[in-house]
């Protein structure tokens, strides 16, 4: 039996690399990409070198993944950079880099390997937005409202792709062990964390339990939702 096929973006460290691996242990073929080469990380995983930011890049990534594998079943967008800058003291260059690569790639990828799905009436794409979103939180109001964007972007895609048979959801984690927490503060991860109705980090595990969730092909109807980790 053919294994069904994922892509992950940004799958070469944090988030997106255990979700590459935990959906190879859950039984798909997983293709990732991230800007930088890196290894295999294991049977069933090929890692391609991709950045979302860039149409071309992602055009010849989605037609590699077609020619080599066929329509991918689900597409996982954790591709994403973070700045903790007050509005005021945010630079048009940080500003322009967050919203490239959480905004349009998010935008570019799922444009693209939607045009894959809608062949086979079955596609999962699960976008990625922040606990930052609906706590409002301050001096992260450039990534805040990119997050946004792609909430906006998912309820309004899910619509679109509503009668081909693919669903688009988000999930917003809580401060999760990552590269993009451990340049914060701890006393700021605590406050923040402090403010959540469960009020502990969150892990991998919470994530991809989520993930799973919204993959699986009963979760046919769940569709243009944001789900938060944590209980912001």
């Amino acid at each position: 039996m053919t294994k069904p096929l994922a892509v992950v973006t940004g799958a070469r460290k944090g988030i997106g690399r255990h979700l590459a691996r935990h959906l190879v242990e859950r039984g798909y073929r997983v293709v990732g990409c991230s800007r930088q080469p890196d290894e295999d990380l294991c049977q069933d995983y090929e890692h391609r070198i991709a950045d979302v930011t860039d149409e071309a890049q992602v055009v010849a990534l989605f037609a590699a993944v077609r020619r080599q594998y066929g329509a991918p079943a689900v597409l996982v967008n954790t591709a994403g950079v973070a700045a903790m800058n007050h509005a005021l003291l945010t630079p048009a260059t940080a500003i322009e880099r967050i919203l490239r690569t959480n905004v349009l790639g998010t935008i570019l990828a799922s444009r693209e390997c939607a045009k894959l799905m809608i062949a086979q009436r079955f596609g999962r794409i699960v976008n990625f937005s922040s606990v930052a979103v609906p706590m409002q939180l301050e001096g992260e109001a450039v990534y805040a409202a990119s997050k946004g964007a792609v909430e906006t972007f998912t309820r309004v895609l899910a619509r679109e792709l509503g009668p081909m048979g693919i669903t688009v959801n988000a999930i917003g984690p809580a401060p999760t062990d990552t590269d993009l927490t451990r340049s914060v503060p701890p006393e700021k991860i605590q406050a923040l964390i402090g403010r959540l109705a469960v009020a502990r980090e969150g892990t991998m595990e919470d994530i991809a339990n989520v993930v799973d969730f919204l993959i699986r092909p009963e979760s046919s109807a769940v569709t243009g939702q944001t789900i938060y980790l944590g209980g912001p």
